[in-house]
């Protein structure tokens, strides 16, 4: 059975997110068969100029519903959308098998009311904006795709791609979903979340002393790593340490740790050959119960999944 797959594109969508007809191409390819039928979408139809500068030839979209409707985000999502847009959105909502966003385009889905009491996700360097402006939502700002009936939503960027493998997995099977990962040399199923690169990122402080102190965590992970022996390490009162790290990062230390610990324990687990118990000794878990715990609340994932994922990637096509 052939499905139609529309991809709406608004005035200064993200370019890199037609990547992602990609996969519907060679889901066609793999198949032998025109199993999806894709088009690119506008309210009026014609060229629609990209945040790049590149121009797309668009249809109109017709009163006819796609089964799946996939919405491209914006670099810099605005508000207010037009009204026809918005019409469009929620007419979809209503006939369409799938409606997904697209990174940012969770912004506008959650602009029609799709996402009202929903979980969901976007680039994780607009999750809390989005979240802000639209306080019915529950972003989750870790996770790559998330799947809330017939509303999907992904992460930034190349997650797109992610969210079109779970879609094509949800219509063929594992099997077709894997194939077209391994001819786009991507992840069938990514092992981590926005986590990875978020939590990450904004370990970035600004003073040396702090910088010091997390260096010196990084280096003795296995240790309980209190605040005091991070306070001297940053030649810092506990007081002004603890003070000083939340302004600087966002973050109070004993979460920064914990983030430091699973990053470098998925590391662990995804390029080597050592034992779950052995990683979490060595990255200071103490035992691997609570470094599962901390990987479902991180990624989302146990680490045998993480593991098993990985290793399904190492294998040959």
């Amino acid at each position: 059975m052939k499905r139609s797959v529309g991809f709406l594109l608004p005035p200064g969508f993200q370019v890199l997110h037609l990547v992602a007809a990609t996969v519907y191409e060679l889901a066609n390819g793999l198949t032998g068969e025109a199993c999806y039928d894709v088009s690119l979408l506008s309210e009026h139809g014609g060229v629609v100029v990209s945040s790049s500068g590149i121009g797309v030839l668009t249809q109109a979209w017709s009163g006819s519903s796609c089964d799946t409707l996939l919405v491209a985000g914006q670099t810099v999502p605005t508000a207010p959308s037009p009204p026809g847009l918005l019409a469009f959105l929620r007419r979809a909502g209503l006939d369409a098998r799938h409606v997904a966003s697209l990174c940012t385009g969770a912004f506008l889905l959650a602009e029609a009311g799709l996402l009202d009491g929903k979980r969901t996700t976007t680039h994780w360097a607009l999750a809390r904006e989005l979240q802000r402006s639209y306080p019915r939502l529950r972003v989750e700002e870790d996770r790559i795709v998330i799947n809330e009936g017939r509303v999907w939503t992904s992460a930034g960027m190349t997650a797109c791609v992610d969210l079109c493998l779970a879609l094509v997995e949800s219509d063929h099977g594992p099997e077709l979903a894997r194939g077209i990962a391994r001819r786009m040399v991507v992840h069938y199923r990514r092992s981590g979340g926005q986590a990875q690169f978020s939590a990450l990122l904004a370990l970035e402080p600004k003073s040396d002393r702090i910088q010091r102190a997390l260096d010196y965590a990084r280096r003795h992970l296995r240790k309980p790593l209190s605040v005091d022996e991070l306070a001297e390490a940053a030649h810092l009162s506990t007081r002004q340490f603890s003070r000083t790290f939340r302004i600087e990062t966002g973050q109070s230390p004993a979460r920064a740790i914990q983030v430091l610990r699973v990053e470098a324990a998925r590391a662990m687990i995804e390029g080597g050959t050592q034992s779950i118990d052995a990683i979490a000794r060595e990255t200071g878990f103490a035992d691997p119960e609570r470094m599962r715990r901390a990987f479902l609340r991180a990624f989302g994932q146990p680490p045998q999944a993480i593991k098993r994922a990985a290793r399904e990637q190492a294998a040959p096509a």
